[in-house]
């Protein structure tokens, strides 16, 4: 088995150490091994028990680094005054900056685009951004030949995942967005820090792949020796482990807490997954899978939506689930551009089902679906195609799991609102009440949430009373990612375990006044009954003795 990129420390990745440490134990005959280009060595040869190291050169150039004399106060405006020195007075070469986000890389774009149309005489510039969320004809043109000098604003896909033949100049913020999960809140945030020395090394070589390079670092030498740490915290400690614990119990693992991580969770992340999936009926009281855990982790999914996809089942709208799940295990598929920001949201209202980010989601595969999938359609609405396509994928690969599971494929039509109930099934722990305009507070912890702006529910007037949501995430506040509106009775019967249906005071008195009115008309009705009974008794005794009369005359 050979293990590439290990550096990259993804969670699965852990996942899969730790399981291979103990087949390395086991078995002689099986070999191993671990590649990275910036790997700290000892640590992984330590942990598979002493292993041997290998170093193979690669064909590198030299990079020299240039650090700067204080902090950057703001590091767009400094990477963007580093690249007009750069093109305007060095040798040719093209031009890497490393950005957060795609924010931060529009606004450097937007920024050296409109300071380099004030240089009289300039040479031309080709300023290109490059992040996930852009459309893949876009993202296509950071490849393309050209004798003009490229200017590429890059967030940290640059590093390892592409590579473009040209750079020689490197400029590199110092920061990246990594996803924080808090378990004692159970919420994400989306968090600036500082890049680890082992991925300023790696942001710092690329500009020697094809020739000696420069890197120019916004940042100073002692904030690189003594502020960033040597490598960046493993996914496996900052993130919900939900699916990682159904994968170790589906493969036998009794105690997690014993499980050979390189670098173990901390024990709150782990207790708390097992919460969330006893919540979900995933485990029982022991901690063991139940019938529920051993389908769900049949499906390469996060366990909500695991739960919400056997649910719908019961519902008979497994096909508008299927959508949904599918939708939500690819990056948003909206698309924004700077300059085009109004016409992009129009376009996106036109989609919106105002009861549900969930139901907004079904709408757009379904008219995607019914415009033959074209690519045309998705870029004239502001979709990215290749999200959908991406989507379309995970939908195919699920049905044929559901097939395995004997799982029939049914529709609800246009009566979305199970879809909905199929949505509480699975996010019923993760539900608001509503505060004010816009405004929720989680009713379990306290929590404020708010409804994003760019919610279906937002600014439209429908303002329900409970909703449930997919995540939260805190930027600039706590936002609720994919929201929808459900009832309080259904939380009531599918989160028993948190809530009940508690009558309010007007309603008791309502009751009761239905209450006294039934058992008035009943005892009215019991009382005309008694009278008909006595009546039927008299007019019986009457007619005995009439007969009895009758007798004795003849």
């Amino acid at each position: 088995v050979i293990m590439d990129e290990a550096h990259e420390r993804a969670l699965n990745t852990d996942v899969l150490f730790g399981i291979l440490r103990k087949v390395v134990q086991r078995r002689r005959d099986f070999k191993l091994i671990v590649t990275s280009a910036t790997l700290d060595a000892e640590k992984f040869a330590s942990f598979f028990g002493g292993v041997p190291l290998f170093t193979i050169p690669g064909r590198t150039f030299k990079v020299d680094t240039m650090y700067a004399k204080s902090p950057a106060e703001d590091y767009v405006d400094a990477a963007v005054k580093q690249v007009m020195t750069i093109h305007l007075s060095h040798p040719k070469g093209d031009i890497l900056v490393f950005m957060t986000g795609q924010e931060d890389i529009e606004a450097t774009c937007y920024v050296l685009a409109e300071r380099m149309g004030r240089v009289d005489g300039a040479p031309p510039l080709m300023v290109l951004p490059m992040y996930s969320q852009l459309p893949a004809d876009l993202q296509a043109k950071i490849f393309d030949a050209s004798d003009i000098r490229k200017c590429i604003v890059s967030t940290n896909i640059a590093e390892t995942s592409l590579t473009v033949d040209g750079i020689r100049y490197v400029i590199d913020a110092g920061f990246c967005k990594i996803k924080v999960y808090n378990p004692k809140i159970g919420m994400d945030a989306l968090q600036i820090t500082p890049v680890s020395q082992q991925n300023a090394n790696q942001r710092a070589g690329r500009a020697g792949r094809t020739g000696p390079g420069v890197c120019y670092r916004l940042y100073t030498e002692r904030q690189f020796c003594n502020e960033m740490m040597d490598a960046q915290v493993p996914e496996i400690q900052r993130t919900n482990l939900g699916y990682i614990v159904l994968l170790l119990k589906s493969l036998g693992v009794k105690n997690l807490l014993e499980f050979d991580f390189m670098d173990p969770p901390p024990q709150d992340n782990i207790t708390n997954s097992m919460y969330q999936l006893w919540v979900l009926g995933a485990l029982d009281n022991t901690g063991e899978l139940t019938d529920m855990g051993k389908r769900m982790i049949t499906f390469p999914l996060d366990p909500p939506l695991a739960k919400m996809l056997l649910f719908s089942e019961s519902l008979k709208c497994t096909a508008e689930v299927l959508i949904v799940v599918s939708m939500l295990s690819v990056p948003s598929v909206f698309f924004r551009p700077k300059d085009r920001e109004e016409e992009s949201d129009a376009a996106r209202e036109k989609f919106f089902v105002p009861e549900s980010d969930h139901l907004t989601l079904l709408n757009v595969y379904k008219m995607w679906e019914a415009n033959n999938y074209s690519q045309a359609w998705a870029n004239d609405h502001y979709i990215h195609s290749k999200g959908m396509r991406k989507a379309r994928e995970v939908r195919e690969q699920l049905v044929d799991i559901m097939k395995q599971q004997k799982m029939p494929l049914t529709t609800c039509g246009t009566h979305w609102d199970v879809v909905r109930k199929a949505i509480c099934s699975a996010y019923f722990y993760n539900s608001a009440q509503i505060k004010g305009i816009g405004e929720y507070v989680n009713m379990l912890t306290g929590m404020p949430c708010n409804l994003h702006p760019s919610s279906s529910l937002f600014g439209l007037g429908y303002t329900p009373d409970f909703v449930v949501y997919h995540e939260l995430i805190y930027t600039t506040k706590e936002y609720m990612q994919c929201a929808t509106s459900v009832e309080g009775e259904w939380l009531a019967e599918l989160g028993p375990m948190f809530f009940s249906v508690k009558e309010s005071y007007k309603s008791r008195l309502l009751k009761r006044a239905k209450e006294r009115h039934e058992r008035a008309d009943m005892e009215h009705e019991m009382a005309m009954q008694s009278e008909k009974d006595q009546f039927a008794i008299e007019q019986e005794q009457r007619q005995a003795k009439k007969a009895k009369l009758a007798l004795k005359n003849s």
